[in-house]
């Protein structure tokens, strides 16, 4: 099934006004992530780096890998974090 160049145009260009409508209704739920970083850094509960590796380990386990192994990891990215900040 073949699709001629002026069809190929109409999806590009349909294709491109979808994608903007979904990213305008995303940029609400961006900056409400921005918000909440801010937060959390103003009110010193936690630091940028704290933050990137809670949001690396939310992705690691939302990413359904095996929780012993998500844990095993997560520990060697501290003591590997500990012995940098101690040098």
């Amino acid at each position: 099934m073949s699709t001629s160049h002026s069809e190929k145009e109409r999806y590009v260009l349909e294709y491109i006004r979808s994608l903007n409508a979904i990213e305008e209704c995303m940029e609400p739920y961006k900056e409400q992530k921005r918000e909440l970083r801010k937060e959390f850094r103003n009110n010193g509960w936690l630091s940028t780096d704290e933050i990137r590796t809670a949001v690396k380990a939310y992705r690691f386990m939302k990413s359904e890998l095996n929780v012993d192994e998500f844990y095993d990891t997560y520990q060697l990215l501290l003591n590997k974090k500990g012995k940098s900040n101690a040098a």
